[in-house]
């Protein structure tokens, strides 16, 4: 496939994306807020280091577990998975972010393994939205644009990203026929349905 063929035609392009990690947003920087590996421990406000249900502080070169009523919260745990993202269980679609939590400790109760936690902001607006711009799937409902080299990256519906939205997944179906004819564009999406078939926008 070649990037300068997008026009007029059904091409199949892969959105850049792991299965349950990060990747590039329309910025070319990781997407919705994603965080290097954890620098801090577990803080004592439950059992297991950010577990699902309990939330995060601000922050993009660290973060902290913190109390979700507390004022320094900024998203919640909605699923929690050992191992690395790419090549452990997805997240949840609507995700906002992951953190990537590095193991802390050399064995024991307090130990941290290595580990990943699906957020979700506690607050507006989610990336992770359909048509948000932003979170580490694209699902029915995103917009994306032409990044050259054959692949797209996504960006905001509305137009509030720093590229025009130039289609959108309308439907996420199992193979390329199951398109409908209006199609332009397919988008690898992943899971049980991993072709998303774009239209104009």
């Amino acid at each position: 496939m070649r990037s300068g063929r997008l026009a007029g035609v059904a091409v199949a392009v892969a959105a850049v994306l792991l299965s349950a990690g990060c990747r590039p947003s329309s910025t070319g920087k990781p997407a919705s807020g994603a965080r290097p590996t954890a620098s801090r421990t577990a803080s004592g406000y439950g059992a297991r280091f950010l577990a699902v249900g309990e939330c995060s502080s601000f922050g993009t070169v660290s973060f902290t577990e913190v109390p979700c009523a507390g004022e320094r919260a900024a998203a919640r745990v909605i699923a929690r998975y050992d191992g690395t993202a790419g090549a452990g269980t997805a997240c949840p679609a609507t995700t906002d972010f992951v953190l990537h939590i590095g193991a802390q400790g050399t064995g024991g109760a307090g130990a941290i393994p290595p580990g990943y936690a699906c957020m979700r902001a506690l607050e507006p607006p989610h990336p992770g939205d359909p048509g948000g711009g932003g979170g580490p799937h694209t699902i029915v409902g995103d917009c994306v644009y032409g990044s050259g080299h054959g692949q797209v990256r996504e960006t905001a519906c509305d137009g509030s990203g720093r590229h025009r939205p130039q289609y959108k997944v309308v439907r996420a179906v199992t193979a390329r026929d199951r398109c409908p004819a209006s199609t332009a564009l397919y988008v690898r999406l992943g899971g049980a349905q991993p072709v998303g078939c774009a239209t104009r926008v």
